[in-house]
């Protein structure tokens, strides 16, 4: 084979760490780092570097097991609690969110991070380079956030936001804030990003004077947090996805949306069917419905001694709120019925 015709070969075809990547073995990151440990093999050669493109034809293997079919692209909302990690591994041991999945989900990774303290929307994906185009700023998803924070700040200082802001050398993008209310010492914001750069929300509002206490991200471009309860997980129809990526963006993350859906074989030791019906955590629980499109970001968070009426957050104390209002509404019981039994006790 001649320098030219390897140069076509190099080219061609995608890069066998993304391949391994989509079929859901590991991250790119990981892969590559499967490559470097000499784990990985093209057409039974060993390879050394992730600067190797792969075809149709070409077969790969991982520690001699050949990559599994490749499976339909699919996508998760997932409600992010505090105090989980978002990585498959954490070296200081704390809990991560994919810890706390369901079992029958396939393997996922994330559409970007969200900080420790940090609640609130999660995409989560089966496709290594779905969640790779998502995350460019060149997508342009805009990225939704209400924050709680501790400080004075006036609108006049947020709307300045719009023509970004450069702190401590790094150059932040336009950001659309709004101030929602005050709170005793405390504001409550509406922040709306499209870059997502590390810790960007806090670096901002730092910089604005404000400490945030309390940081939840709604929505990720068109799909919105809702009524999700914190912890739970639910899958986007297929059709709903499509919809939404359009056609250049699927494209472009080399979408495949009419591949099967793999099941997801039962832990070793388990029988019958591959469902669990425990998550992975023990305390996380998923649901089973689809997204229905157009639902709306989640509310305003509900703090104690706020008044009756107001805006609380989605979660699970929102059905605790509405049956308590529904019981409100009830009929009551007549004095009548009751006058025999006070007058028993008065004796």
């Amino acid at each position: 084979m001649t320098r030219a015709s390897d140069g076509n070969q190099q080219k061609s075809g995608e890069r066998v760490a993304k391949v391994i990547a989509r079929a859901g073995l590991a991250s790119r990151r990981q892969a590559e780092a499967w490559i470097a440990a000499g784990r990985v093999a093209i057409n039974g050669t060993v390879i050394a570097s992730p600067a190797r493109n792969v075809g149709a034809r070409d077969r790969v293997t991982v520690d001699g097991a050949a990559l599994p079919a490749r499976e339909r692209t699919r996508l998760f909302l997932f409600h992010k609690p505090r105090g989980l990690v978002t990585t498959h591994a954490d070296p200081q041991g704390r809990p991560t969110i994919f810890a706390s999945l369901p079992r029958d989900l396939p393997r996922l990774v994330s559409v970007g991070r969200l900080d420790l303290g940090t609640e609130g929307l999660l995409l989560l994906t089966n496709d290594g380079g779905l969640a790779r185009a998502l995350e460019l700023p060149e997508t342009g998803w805009l990225r939704r956030y209400r924050v709680r924070a501790h400080g004075r700040v006036t609108q006049g200082e947020l709307d300045r936001l719009r023509d970004g802001i450069a702190i401590g050398g790094v150059r932040y993008g336009s950001i659309v804030a709004t101030l929602d209310r005050e709170q005793g010492a405390n504001v409550w914001l509406t922040f709306a990003i499209r870059e997502g750069k590390n810790r960007e929300v806090k670096k901002v509002l730092a910089h604005l004077g404000l400490e945030v206490a309390r940081l939840i991200r709604v929505s990720f471009g068109p799909f919105r947090l809702g009524d999700l309860p914190v912890g739970a997980v639910e899958e986007v129809k297929t059709r709903y996805l499509r919809d939404q990526l359009g056609e250049r963006l699927a494209r472009s993350a080399g979408c495949d949306f009419s591949a099967p859906i793999t099941p997801i074989p039962p832990p070793k030791g388990e029988g019958g069917s591959s469902r669990s019906k425990e998550p992975r955590g023990g305390r996380v629980a998923a649901r089973a419905k689809k997204l229905p499109p157009g639902a709306f970001g989640a509310a305003l968070p509900r703090k104690r001694g706020r008044a009756k009426g107001s805006e609380i957050s989605a979660g699970p104390h929102v059905f605790r709120k509405r049956a308590k209002d529904e019981s409100a509404n009830r009929p009551a019981k007549s004095r009548r019925a009751r006058r025999p039994a006070r007058t028993k006790r008065e004796r």
